[in-house]
């Protein structure tokens, strides 16, 4: 048992602790004077001290107390007391030393003055309470009357304003003014007659004139707790005006219960519920759409129950800022550690973004199947989601365009989207498109319009291709110039009505620090969906289908020269990166796939026990790659070890130089190290995410044994 827990056992069982910095209180001060003067007039009686002396200290302290108490402004009745108290304690021990202190007439004038000072001492104190308690009700209610003069001034005024635009009358029942400051709340009700508060958001534009509204700031109705009220929230600052910086609180998120993704004039959080809804985010360019796909990829990043799949095929430059920190692994964990990519899976091109989509539809059906029984016992149709079966979010930037174009290709990739949103609601695959313009080839499809409620137009003060109307039908008096700036716009849910709000800028250092926040926190796909994706989703991150990430990133320069490789098309060179803190590049990606693919895994490494059992229902023996023995591919793979020299290579480092011009895995290369370590063509140093095989040329001198 540690010393601390020690000690705090023996003080819980020594009873209870006293407080010795706490002020006296009634009774505790009356003790306190009563055994002071006691000790006082004993010392004083042994020693002949001269009795005067203690009627001045007691005139002394009673001259500071009431110096003190007029300071403080405590009562008359207190400043009395307390005098008093002084005065009659020196007056009882300048008499007890010159009688005696000891005798029984002494001790019991004692215990009756000790007894008066106490209770004097406490209805004092009841009294300076109850003063206490008075003055802060009086100054409550002086705050309440001038609040309430001014609710009655806003209540007085909008009554008026509303009769004069609208024609109707209204009855103010309450005015709340907002905690941030920027505008207040009126609850009213509407006057017999069939009247709705559509009349008054219909006025929308003319009561913001009217009451000569700032630039930016509305006057928005909307409905009361029944269809005879109405509230009407008035905005008196223009918070759109300003940018504002995406939070730096990176705390947990859950699709369950909303995902932040930007402000309201009120500069309250508007959350985007997404469980079953999908999402369209319009916006030309120069209108901070870019940067709003940015802050709804760190709210799912930030998500405990969120995968997010990213498809943009502009270059996948929408999903590039989450990928590449981890991939390159410029970016560590606190702890040293490699991080997870901010987004599951990015597909940068046709073909990836096929392949993602069939994957989702497979994932969708799967689930169907395998969950039945967890559907049964939860009495529900739609699957519980959670950290251990995560909804997976659907990012397609421009995918409304892709839906409209007229391409054979694109078309397919269409009808895949359209499947995905059509059969994956209930399994919890979601998606959220962006387009350039509320227009009606973006919003004529009716399985857009019917499941993407949650609906974003970000205006930048453009109005060419953006038809406010069709983008929130039924939502009246919303114009483009109501949101000149960059990043503002309007926003609608099926819990929040269309109004104006505005995004977060989220910068590319924010990016970074949302990786490394997140990255212990993303969830792993369950075992039902991993099994229906198969292979394609675990070799997401292969080398193969990541390598045209890097294909621009800068290469670290090196004096040293790369002798000549058997084959061409091999870049050695790979070999030869030097990585920071003196981690190689292979060990950079082992950990790194074996962090986030390996529970994913669907093939046994060549080599590997040949009893262990096959997943269920894949042919995998295709993508063993050549088995051949000495190959070209192997005669090459061969030559990069030789060529790497005394500080030797690594399975993926190899499979990266032959797959353009072989087509080699990963898979392929690592039997065949295994198989030069068991001959003795090459040697096996380090365990582990460090092991690395030297040619036998290059090879360290083993010690003599014994």
């Amino acid at each position: 048992m540690s010393s601390t827990a020690t000690a705090k056992k023996k003080q819980d069982s020594s009873g209870p602790v006293l407080d010795w910095t706490a002020g006296h209180g009634p009774v505790t001060g009356a003790l306190s004077a009563t055994t002071g003067a006691l000790a006082i007039a004993t010392t004083g009686a042994a020693t002949g001290m001269p009795p005067a002396w203690a009627l001045a200290v007691g005139a002394a302290g009673a001259a500071g107390h009431t110096v003190v108490g007029l300071r403080v402004r405590n009562a008359g009745r207190t400043l009395a007391t307390r005098a008093a108290s002084w005065i009659v304690g020196a007056g009882w021990t300048t008499w007890a030393m010159t009688h005696g202190p000891l005798t029984w007439a002494a001790l019991g004038s004692l215990a009756t003055i000790g007894v008066g000072i106490g209770a004097a001492a406490h209805s004092t104190a009841l009294y300076e309470e109850a003063r206490e308690d008075e003055a802060i009700a009086a100054a409550e209610r002086q705050i309440a009357r001038e609040l309430s003069a001014e609710r009655r001034a806003i209540a007085a005024e909008w009554v008026d304003r509303i009769q004069r635009v609208c024609g109707i009358t209204v009855r103010v029942l309450g005015v709340e003014m907002w905690g941030t400051g920027t505008g207040f709340s009126i609850d009213a009700e509407l006057p017999p007659g069939g009247a709705t508060y559509s009349k008054i958001a219909s006025e929308a534009g003319r009561l913001s004139a009217d009451a000569r509204l700032p630039h930016g700031c509305t006057a928005a109705a909307s409905p009361g707790i029944d269809q005879g009220r109405v509230i009407i929230d008035v905005t008196t600052v223009n918070v759109l005006m300003e940018e504002r910086t995406y939070p730096t609180d990176y705390g947990l998120l859950s699709v369950l219960t909303g995902i932040p993704w930007g402000y309201r004039t009120n500069a309250e959080e508007i959350l985007a519920f997404l469980r079953e809804q999908c999402a369209l985010v319009v916006g030309p360019t120069g209108s901070g759409k870019t940067n709003m796909v940015h802050a709804i990829l760190a709210g799912f990043a930030r998500a405990v129950d969120v995968l997010t799949f990213v498809i943009d095929l502009n270059a996948g430059s929408a999903g590039l800022p989450w990928v590449l920190p981890a991939l390159n692994g410029s970016l560590k964990s606190e702890d040293g550690k490699p991080v997870r990519p901010g987004i599951d899976w990015l597909a940068g091109d046709y073909d990836e973004a096929m392949l993602m989509l069939d994957v989702a539809v497979r994932i969708a059906k799967g689930r169907k199947r395998g969950y039945q029984d967890l559907l049964s016992q939860a009495n529900t149709d739609l699957l519980p989601i959670s950290s251990k079966i995560p909804q997976i979010m659907l990012v397609i930037d421009e995918g409304a365009e892709i839906l409209a174009s007229p391409d054979r290709a694109m078309r397919k990739l269409a009808e895949k989207i359209l499947e995905v949103i059509r059969i994956a609601r209930a399994m919890g695959v979601r998606t959220v498109l962006t387009a350039l313009g509320a227009t009606g080839s973006v919003l004529g499809n009716l399985m857009i319009r019917r499941e993407a409620k949650v609906r974003v137009a970000l205006t930048g003060g453009e109005t060419e291709g953006m038809d406010l109307s069709k983008m929130f039908p039924g939502s009246r008096g919303l114009r483009v110039d109501q949101a000149p700036y960059k990043g503002a716009g309007f926003m609608g849910t099926p819990e929040s009505p269309a109004a104006l709000f505005k995004a977060w800028r989220i910068l590319p250092n924010q990016i970074r620090d949302i990786i490394a926040a997140t990255s212990d926190r993303h969830p792993v796909l369950d075992s039902v969906s991993a099994k229906a994706a198969g292979p394609e989703y675990a070799r997401r991150w292969d080398s193969s289908r990541t390598a045209w990430m890097q294909e621009h990133q800068p290469e670290p320069t090196s004096t040293e020269q790369t002798p000549p490789a058997a084959g061409a098309g091999l870049a050695l060179s790979a070999l030869r990166e030097e990585q920071p803190a003196g981690v190689s590049e292979d060990e950079l990606m082992r950990a790194f796939r074996e962090e986030i693919d390996a529970q994913f895994g669907t093939a046994r490494e060549p080599g590997a026990d040949t009893q262990a059992p096959e997943p269920g229902g894949l042919n995998l023996s295709a993508l063993r790659g050549e088995t051949e023995q000495d190959s070209p591919a192997q005669r090459a793979a061969l030559a990069l070890l030789l060529a790497a020299g005394h500080e030797g290579t690594g399975a993926s480092a190899i499979a990266r130089a032959l797959t353009g011009e072989h087509g080699t895995t990963r898979q392929t290369v690592v039997g065949w190290l295994k198989t030069w370590a068991d001959d003795g063509t090459a040697v096996r140093i380090g365990e582990g995410t460090k092991v690395r095989y030297v040619h036998r040329q290059h090879a360290p001198e083993q010690p003599p044994e014994g």
